[in-house]
């Protein structure tokens, strides 16, 4: 049995350590561990990477990044699945619990709960989830669902819905075959019942669950649960050709004209896996001089990416066409805009900049070097593209001039720097090595060029 645990992850800095140190000893007998980050503001997933074989940016959600997370599991050969959430502690030996019931016919299943928390209540709350699932055969993510993986696969694995989604997988398992309800308990927090009251969560959950078996819709109950949708924003991506003598020209003393362009593919490559990881919305490339170079070409082919040609002018000016065209065909959808030359943005940065659209006219990544990564508006302001000294340390003090002068609401979200000069791409390389020797790059994101593209 190759078993592979998923634990997706959202702001759990403060927790994520000791819950991956007490599956160290799994690891150690073989037991792969991928975290599911789906956009902390924290750094959770920096923290996960020294102790998980694996982590990967999906986009926020639970559905989404097991999902993914089984993926992931499934290409390093895993056969068996295993999704554990971030507050819950596995039993002694669960691995040889596991294989012991699948060796006795089961194709899926989970374990027993124990709730660890301050009211003397809690046991009996976990007797009856754990009674409930017995008689329903139905299992939720606090008893550590496992699941051969070619099954999972075969019922399509977890709906994309943002609440129930263990009662609906464990629904669609339950038409295959019963379940394997294992006695040893896992251990879960309670800082839920805690935070909120024993008695008015549980009234809670039964509510949702009732509304939700008669039909209700699930991001509907998602929001009376306190889920928090994920943002929605439209995202245009400036991008250049990878055409040596026009791409990267600042690089080409390092790397030479060919290598430049090839460090401007790896960049779009990347910018573009962070824009789909991200899953805000529509994703638009804006490409100079045209859209007719074979990389865009194969980007609309193969991957559906909106792509348009660049107009005349200067940066301004274009990213001026890129606000007007997306506000006139979308004027109640926030819009962002990013270049190509940030590969340290993340999703969970962009995921950031959506969110902080929710409250604010405005927000912005400021750049190192005085311009900015990221510009995310609400409605259009022209005033923001227009007479700006682009390429300068002037960029971003002239922005925030202009959303001043607007009387709008900004938020600056923290500091990032891009590659321009040779001193940057030998920052990037550096983090680029530490990605890969951290095991941060499996989602799919392109590294550092090797040293044939240098």
């Amino acid at each position: 049995m190759k078993l592979a645990i998923v634990l997706p992850v959202l702001d759990e800095a403060d927790h994520v350590v000791p819950r991956l140190q007490a599956l160290a000893s799994l690891r150690a007998r073989g037991v792969r561990v991928v975290v599911v980050d789906g956009g902390s503001s924290d750094d959770t997933a920096a923290q996960a990477a020294p102790l998980a074989d694996e982590v990967l940016m999906a986009p926020r959600g639970r559905s989404s990044q097991m999902n993914a997370g089984a993926c992931a599991a499934a290409s390093a050969g895993a056969d068996v699945l295993m999704f554990l959430h971030a507050d819950t502690r596995l039993p002694e030996q669960a691995d040889e619990l596991i294989g012991l019931a699948l060796a006795a016919g089961a194709d899926w299943g989970r374990f027993d709960v124990r709730i660890e928390g301050a009211h003397p209540l809690l046991p009996m709350v976990a007797a009856m989830m754990n009674l409930r699932s017995r008689l329903t055969g139905i299992a939720t993510g606090d008893q550590a669902l496992f699941v051969r993986r070619r099954l999972f696969e075969s019922v399509g694995g977890f709906p994309e819905q943002p609440l129930m989604e263990d009662v609906a997988l464990s629904a669609r398992l339950r038409q295959v075959s019963t379940p394997a309800c294992l006695r040893p308990c896992v251990t879960t927090s309670g800082r839920r019942w805690d935070r909120h009251g024993l008695w008015r969560t549980i009234f809670l959950m039964w509510r949702l669950r009732m509304a939700y078996a008669l039909g209700a819709d699930p991001r509907t109950l998602a929001l009376r649960y306190g889920y928090r949708p994920r943002s929605a924003a439209a995202l245009a991506i400036m991008a250049k050709a990878p055409v040596p003598g026009l791409a990267k020209t600042r690089l080409a003393p390092l790397l030479g004209k060919a290598g430049a362009a090839r460090a401007q593919r790896g960049f779009i490559l990347r910018t573009v896996a962070t824009a789909r990881a991200a899953a805000l919305g529509s994703v638009t490339l804006w490409c100079a001089p045209d859209s007719g170079h074979r990389l865009f070409v194969l980007m609309r082919q193969r991957l559906g990416m909106h792509v348009r040609d660049q107009p005349g002018g200067d940066l301004g000016q274009r990213m001026l066409t890129a606000m007007q065209v997306h506000f006139e065909a979308n004027p109640d959808l926030p819009w962002i805009v990013i270049g190509t030359d940030a590969p340290v943005l993340t999703p969970g940065m962009l995921q950031q900049a959506a969110d902080a659209l929710n409250s604010s006219d405005a927000v912005v990544v400021p750049a190192e070097d005085g311009g900015y990564v990221l510009l995310g508006l609400r409605r259009p302001l022209p005033d923001a593209f227009r007479d700006v000294p682009w390429s300068t340390a002037e960029v971003m003090q002239v922005t925030r001039e202009r959303l001043r002068e607007g009387g709008w609401r900004w938020q600056e979200l923290p500091m990032l720097w891009d590659v321009d000069e040779p001193a940057d791409w030998l920052r990037w390389c550096s983090v680029a090595k530490a990605e890969l020797a951290d095991q941060t790059e499996p989602s799919g994101r392109p590294g550092p060029p090797g040293p044939a593209d240098r």
